[in-house]
């Protein structure tokens, strides 16, 4: 028997497991090897169960798995071992997306990763400190493309430091992992100069310092997204004549005395030569007339002022 309750359709290929009951393990089979679900989301699926899958259903064609754990469950609640990672690793060749969330990896190494992966992305999960870091086997994870890294609250410098060593990343997301300082950012992104994306969110650093590190070692970054807490005119201005940056997104609230008026974001923006794309969100100025300055001002670019979603406590959502 299976602990699921029923499937949901998130997205055209997306198909999640929610709940916990009893159904068909033929069900879920049938569903595995659709060949137009690439994409399969589980909802705390405990070891067991997950050995049954992999020995029965997950074929080549799975794509993308994104899967809950029990860590705020007790330490006596089921986790993830290095021996289920390397089984998903040899039945599923083709895996290039895994998205963990409330998961304890401080057991599980990194180097017991699928090695196919270009996307990995961990919310709210533990890891270990040895778990990145740049000594050791250059050739884990050749392919990763983008990492996700979402109230990790043990990721710090050290562990920054240790992404260097992914030759092919080219998006870095950064959502508040606090232990990461203004010097060990600076030092890192002098080393990841290839980065195309990175995002900085609900962070200590200031937006200053973080532009500041950007503007001198990513000079081919293209997409830039964080939070405004400590941005100023002068901060924003360092952006100024970047040469490949097609989109910029800052991110309320808005608490400084220091925040660039329209006007100033504005006349920035007006010097990056391929911007595309500015989004100002939770900052207030939505139907306001900071919002048609912007619009009138940038008219090859979309612009867009709204305000915060509403965030899901649901990780599946």
């Amino acid at each position: 028997m299976f602990e699921v309750l029923k499937f949901r359709r998130v997205g055209s290929h997306d198909l999640v497991a929610l709940g916990r009951g009893h159904g068909s393990l033929g069900a879920l089979g049938a569903l595995l090897l659709w060949p137009h679900n690439p994409a399969l989301w589980l909802l705390q699926m405990r070891p067991k169960v997950m050995w049954h899958l992999l020995r029965r259903y997950m074929a080549s064609r799975l794509h993308s798995l994104r899967m809950g754990g029990y860590l705020f469950s007790g330490s006596q609640a089921p986790q993830l071992s290095p021996a289920l990672m390397r089984a998903l690793g040899h039945k599923c060749p083709n895996l290039r997306r895994l998205c963990l969330h409330v998961a304890d990896l401080t057991m599980v190494p990194i180097t017991s990763l699928p090695c196919t992966l270009r996307t990995l992305e961990l919310h709210s999960c533990e890891i270990s400190m040895v778990w990145l870091l740049k000594e050791q086997d250059p050739t884990v994870l050749p392919l990763l493309e983008c990492i996700v890294l979402d109230r990790v609250p043990a990721f710090r410098d050290e562990h920054l430091q240790g992404l260097t060593r992914f030759r092919a990343l080219r998006s870095l997301v950064l959502g508040g992992t606090y232990r990461v300082t203004e010097t060990g950012l600076d030092a890192s992104l002098q080393e990841m100069s290839y980065l195309q994306r990175l995002e900085v969110l609900g962070c200590t650093l200031s937006a200053d310092s973080t532009l500041l590190a950007i503007s001198r070692h990513l000079r081919d970054v293209r997409k830039i997204r964080l939070t405004v807490r400590g941005l100023s005119a002068p901060g924003l201005s360092v952006l100024e004549g970047m040469p490949s940056l097609e989109s910029l997104c800052l991110l309320g609230p808005l608490i400084t005395p220091e925040m660039p008026s329209p006007a100033e974001i504005l006349s920035s923006c007006l010097t990056m030569p391929k911007l595309r794309v500015l989004e100002l969100q939770g900052l207030g100025w939505e139907g306001q007339e900071a919002e048609r300055l912007l619009c009138k001002g940038l008219p090859h670019c979309m612009v867009i002022v709204r305000a915060c979603p509403k965030e899901s406590l649901d990780w599946w959502m």
